[in-house]
């Protein structure tokens, strides 16, 4: 192996009658670096995409919702304890849906009215944290109370054009019957806070009360019509698997949505995007694999006369072949990881600087998301290697296939 080492490397650096070989060589590993680089920044991109939307999607929505079969839940503090044994389980809050219109002297919106507990909620989903102005806890009044307070996503603020403090009326359709058909009920409510969860379809449309303001104003009793779970950060990805144990320690009549189910359809949308964007950029690789196969069957013709020497020599056709086969080697490697280094730099880059911005009325994110995943690296550094060697295996066997008899005669 050595002997293959010591020529193959010579024939590497010696220089070649025709330049142009040379020039096909280092368009080969540029080739590859570039394509590298753009593989591991654009899985790069969207890992993070996916991530960021998973954390807004679960900064507002719970990772585990429970419902009753065929109603609303009316014990639901004992089924709220039950739920809180399974192992993993790190919180559960009970919750209140409804359509409503909310209406200012400036116009009016529909909204999702969500009923919720402070106490309890403040530990499974993340409006706490994403509280622009006011607390959530300021919904925890009286039921006596003639002006219930309410919470505003910014963009829903900035539509009624209302602040902290001011009034709004809260209507609902579902009002009782009459000869004069459906009388809507009218709630005046106060804004004592607003919120900002960076996804526009929820900042636009979601309204919050307390859950005995939403059972009141809807004139039902102490049900609801779900409760949400959460479960430890490290568990997040075995969502479903908890939610079967939620089910199992419910018993029938119950069932435990996962965040996973619940976004089912958009996350296998931006995987099927993930592997379509890695086949695409795999071209990118590929096309400087076809260079290397150009630069290799030119030295194998150029050395002709020194293959025929060597093989006179003694040397074998194996030895022949993997002389060839050692110089596409150190070209992979070398184009792999100077992609490796040049991608992991770049998405260094971007997501320290983060100079480049989005729209966040389009995007639920304002900068451009980077994770980097050692899989996905991995995978594309032994890729990228394998795809290499392959196009080195044609020429190395021509080189191995010359007879001395007739390049020497």
């Amino acid at each position: 192996m050595m002997f293959e080492w010591f020529v193959g490397l010579r024939y590497l650096r010696a220089k070649h009658k025709h330049g142009f070989i040379s020039l096909i060589s280092l368009i080969s590993v540029a080739g590859i670096t570039v394509g590298v680089i753009a593989l591991i920044v654009v899985l790069a991109v969207y890992s993070g995409f996916t991530n960021g939307l998973r954390d807004q999607i679960l900064g507002v929505n719970s990772h585990i919702i429970v419902q009753q079969l065929g109603g609303s839940i009316a014990n639901y503090e004992l089924i709220r304890d039950r739920i809180l044994t399974v192992k993993n389980v790190t919180g559960a809050s009970p919750y209140l849906y409804s359509q409503t219109l909310l209406s200012s002297s400036n116009g009016g919106n529909g909204v999702v009215l969500r009923g919720m507990e402070p106490r309890t909620a403040e530990n499974v989903v993340g409006l706490a944290r994403q509280m622009l102005t006011g607390s959530i806890h300021d919904l925890e009044q009286d039921q006596s109370a003639l002006v219930p307070n309410i919470i505003l996503g910014t963009n829903l603020a900035s539509d009624l054009r209302v602040g902290v403090g001011d009034r709004l009326r809260l209507i609902s359709p579902s009002g009782p019957l009459t000869p004069m058909g459906i009388i809507p009920k009218v709630k005046t409510c106060a804004v004592s806070g607003i919120f900002e969860t960076g996804m526009f379809e929820y900042d636009a449309t979601l309204a919050y009360m307390s859950l005995a303001n939403v059972q009141n104003f809807l004139g039902i009793n102490d049900v609801v019509h779900g409760i949400e779970v959460k479960v430890a950060e490290k568990h997040l990805d075995r969502a479903n698997e908890i939610a079967a144990q939620i089910t199992k320690t419910l018993g029938p009549g119950f069932i435990a949505k996962d965040w996973m189910m619940m976004n089912r359809n958009l996350f296998a949308a931006f995987k099927l995007e993930k592997i379509g964007m890695f086949i695409a950029m795999t071209l990118i690789i590929l096309v400087a694999a076809l260079n290397i196969i150009s630069a290799l069957v030119m030295v194998v013709m150029e050395k002709s006369k020194d293959i025929a020497i060597l093989k006179s020599m003694g040397a074998t056709s194996g030895s022949i072949m993997k002389i060839f086969f050692l110089q596409g080697l150190v070209i992979a490697f070398a184009g792999t990881s100077l992609g490796v280094a040049g991608g992991l730099g770049l998405c260094e880059l971007l997501s320290r600087y983060q100079f480049i911005e989005l729209p966040s009325n389009v995007y639920p994110m304002t900068t451009l998301p980077i994770k980097v995943l050692p899989f996905d690296v991995t995978v594309i550094g032994i890729s990228s290697i394998v795809i290499t060697l392959l196009a080195t295996l044609y020429p190395s066997w021509k080189a191995s296939t010359v007879q001395p008899a007739e390049v020497l005669s």
